[in-house]
């Protein structure tokens, strides 16, 4: 085994639906305004008793039926989350405890809306090194707890959620996953912040739509090329799902003329490292794309850091 490869995925959001005209209450906006400029039309949002780790849980969980194993099959746990309140133990831990996994490494990844493919590349160096065979990858946060509800550019932005993949070793033949090409400008870390006490989310919106537009674009392409594949190759892409006058320029500008584009973001908001797994399982869910199929992920955002890979669709 000297590959590895998506297995299942799952998903799971909160019962709460935050609509437009509920945030129109709460600050001035609109649902025009918020329609024209971010494309989000609802959210939801995890009451005081749901922390991040039981989010991720249930998407773990169903990622585990969904490919018809056990928590005991499972030696690895990484969690993408950049909301957890507490720092041990970890998110990771936590979910390997609610799920009953014997026995696993857990670690968390703190790449704010980056995180999952950050952390899909890594279980999968992981499961090709042989550190691992089986492992849950997780991306879950609560952005809710980290947002100011009376700053209206970024509470309309925001919504909690989570997504997993079960990732598994796979011949060369059967592998699925593409290598990572990741990256950062920390120099322009401050653009998109989650800090103080209490910590804040907050971001400078213009700065991120150019870096996100203008100097991504090429290194999607680039990730496409490191896998072997055209853009025009690509069944789908799922990217970060920021804010809609972001994913749809950047999704041009990639030239994946022939895929389907991931659209969540109008239902479910910014959930930050959540936002790829969650998007890719309702397309799967949805029968958007099929088994094998050649799909683009691509994260972006804090740090500034970014991460994509082409993986085969489950």
């Amino acid at each position: 085994m000297n590959g590895s490869r998506i297995a299942s995925l799952g998903h799971y959001q909160p019962a709460k639906v935050l609509t437009n005209e509920d945030l129109a209450e709460l600050v001035d906006t609109s649902d025009e305004w918020i329609r024209s400029r971010v494309g989000i039309r609802t959210r939801h949002i995890a009451g005081p008793d749901e922390p991040v780790d039981e989010l991720a849980a249930h998407a773990a969980a169903k990622a585990l039926a969904t490919a018809g194993l056990t928590p005991g099959d499972i030696d690895l746990v990484v969690v993408a989350t950049s909301t957890a309140v507490d720092r041990s133990p970890n998110t990771a831990a936590r979910v390997a405890a609610r799920l009953g996994v014997p026995s696993p490494a857990a670690m968390d990844v703190n790449v704010v809306c980056a995180g999952f493919t950050h952390a899909l590349a890594t279980a999968d160096h992981a499961v090709r090194a042989g550190a691992a065979a089986r492992a849950l990858v997780i991306g879950a946060d609560k952005m809710s707890d980290v947002t100011d509800w009376t700053d209206r550019t970024t509470c309309v932005l925001v919504g909690d959620g989570a997504g997993a993949a079960v990732v598994e070793a796979a011949g060369s033949a059967d592998a699925g996953i593409g290598p990572v090409l990741w990256g950062s400008v920390p120099e322009m870390g401050h653009a998109v912040r989650i800090e103080g006490v209490p910590a804040r989310f907050a971001q400078e919106g213009q700065s991120v739509y150019r870096w996100a537009t203008t100097q991504l674009p090429p290194i999607a392409r680039r990730a496409c090329e490191r896998a072997g594949l055209a853009p025009a190759d690509l069944a789908a892409v799922v990217l970060h799902q920021a804010n809609l006058r972001i994913i749809e320029p950047l999704a041009e500008k990639i030239g994946a003329v022939n895929a389907v584009v991931a659209r969540d973001v109008t239902e479910s908001g910014n959930t930050s490292a959540a936002s790829i797994p969650l998007a890719f399982s309702k397309l799967v869910e949805q029968g958007a794309v099929t088994t094998g199929d050649p799909v683009l992920l691509f994260g972006f955002g804090g740090n500034l850091s970014y991460a994509g890979q082409v993986v085969r669709c489950p």
